[in-house]
């Protein structure tokens, strides 16, 4: 870690667990489409978007409705649908789906969240190369 990415996680102590990197040549190469090993314990709520297709919108969102639907009445069910129904269970509400499945690399770091990220480390990455652009994380316990 270079001294001020030191010194950041260093202020987290005893919270900071797991602290990894990875450049910007693996993120580029990434399959960003590519399925989780797992099927995720949350339900995936999607929505109907203008060309059809459904989007994944959320996990765990809209878990009155799911409620409703599926039939929970255990709420520590609510938050753990991919381990009592199979995968691909769908309950249809309009133009919201809920269903149980597995996530994919791209719905771990969505573009809404991680954009601005992706597109200052692809700019370093065109002056320093793929190799010399790197992101460091760490993890709160």
């Amino acid at each position: 870690m270079s001294q001020e990415t030191l010194a950041g996680s260093e202020a987290w102590s005893s919270d900071a667990t797991g602290a990894s990197w990875i450049t910007w040549a693996e993120l580029a190469a990434t399959d960003w489409d590519e399925a989780a090993n797992e099927v995720d314990e949350c339900v995936h709520e999607y929505r109907r978007s203008p060309d059809g297709t459904w989007v994944l919108h959320g996990r765990n969102t809209g878990l009155d409705r799911f409620a409703e639907l599926a039939g929970v009445t255990d709420p520590h069910a609510l938050y753990r649908a991919g381990r009592t129904y199979p995968e691909g269970t769908e309950w249809p509400d309009g133009d919201r789906l809920f269903r149980v499945g597995r996530l994919r690399r791209k719905h771990a770091v969505p573009d809404s969240d991680w954009g601005a990220v992706w597109s200052v480390m692809r700019t370093l990455a065109s002056l320093h190369g793929d190799e010399g652009v790197r992101l460091v994380v760490w993890f709160d316990g």
